[in-house]
């Protein structure tokens, strides 16, 4: 489970002396003891009682002007800073008694979906009971990561992010599902921020089977990668297939293949593409492949009634 930062700072620090020290402390995501060094810094964050009720009023002063500009994310999340190597968000978690929660689904907070993350964060208990988790930890280099792989994820035990609490989680080693806060709770973040990570892959998982049961990860390449194969020429599927051969990430690769085996005029012509595939050394793209063979095979009596 995620590692526990002991701290006892009483400590109350404002947003930009935890900036500060991140920006001038030699911050290095990728040092798991560098990285949980700044759990102090958090925790004096989380003493300060009052910058984020005063934030968000500012934020709604301006129509959420910033929040507009940065926040990637949905209406859970608040983003208070970001930097080249990391940023700092608030998160909210509804109970199940809050009509927020009610009105939008469990599916909008990511509750009751076991994953692991690509990246490392630090975390801290703000306001209020805290969100509970079921925590697990499995080992990244184990599994070749294709989609319905087992895993053998650990579990450790059940408990929440109560207020003050400071933790850890470690990329590609912990794994949680989020469950509902007995009561609204919020959550402050320092993340992980670097261009490489939209190539590390992200799982969710069955944690009952202990499978992988999706990759989580996006990038923009994925859906340029399609768009190319359909509609750039000869050129264009030259590019893809450099991608499908050549790319670093598994799943960018198999990503080429696919739109590669999309853009084919006929079904048979698609199935050859994912059956070479399946033929492939590297075991996560025979896996997807031998995988998306089994779904056309599956699929075509549908498809070819669909086609005449």
């Amino acid at each position: 489970m995620p590692r526990i930062i002991e701290t006892a700072t009483q400590h109350r620090a404002e947003l930009g002396e935890l900036v500060e020290a991140l920006e001038t402390g030699r911050f290095d995501a990728r040092d798991e003891d560098c990285f949980a060094s700044f759990g102090d810094g958090l925790k004096a964050l989380a003493n300060n009682r009052d910058f984020l009720a005063d934030l968000i009023v500012a934020e709604l002063k301006q129509r959420c002007r910033d929040q507009s500009a940065q926040n990637v994310y949905g209406p859970q999340v608040v983003i208070l800073h970001q930097s080249r190597d990391f940023f700092i968000r608030a998160n909210f978690w509804p109970s199940e008694d809050d009509r927020l929660l009610q009105e939008n689904g469990p599916e909008a907070f990511f509750y009751h979906v076991p994953h692991d993350h690509n990246f490392s964060f630090l975390t801290a208990g703000y306001m209020g009971p805290g969100y509970w988790s079921d925590y697990y930890e499995y080992e990244y280099d184990s599994f070749a990561g294709a989609i319905g792989d087992e895993v053998d994820l650990q579990f450790v035990e059940r408990s929440r992010l109560e207020q003050g609490k400071i933790m850890l989680y470690r990329a590609h080693r912990d794994v949680h599902a989020q469950l509902p806060a007995d009561e609204l709770s919020v959550s402050l973040n320092i993340m992980e921020r670097a261009p490489h990570l939209s190539f590390r892959d992200q799982y969710r998982f069955d944690a009952t089977g202990k499978t992988v049961a999706a990759h989580l990860t996006r990038s923009a390449i994925e859906p340029l990668l399609a768009l190319c194969a359909q509609l750039g020429g000869g050129d264009g599927r030259d590019l893809v297939q450099s991608y499908a051969a050549h790319h670093p990430s598994d799943r960018i690769q198999f990503s080429a293949i696919t739109a590669l085996a999309s853009s084919q005029a006929s079904l048979e012509d698609r199935l050859a593409v994912f059956e070479r595939g399946s033929r492939d050394a590297n075991p996560f793209i025979a896996r997807m492949a031998a995988r998306q063979c089994a779904a056309v095979e599956t699929g075509r009596p549908w498809i070819q009634r669909s086609v005449h």
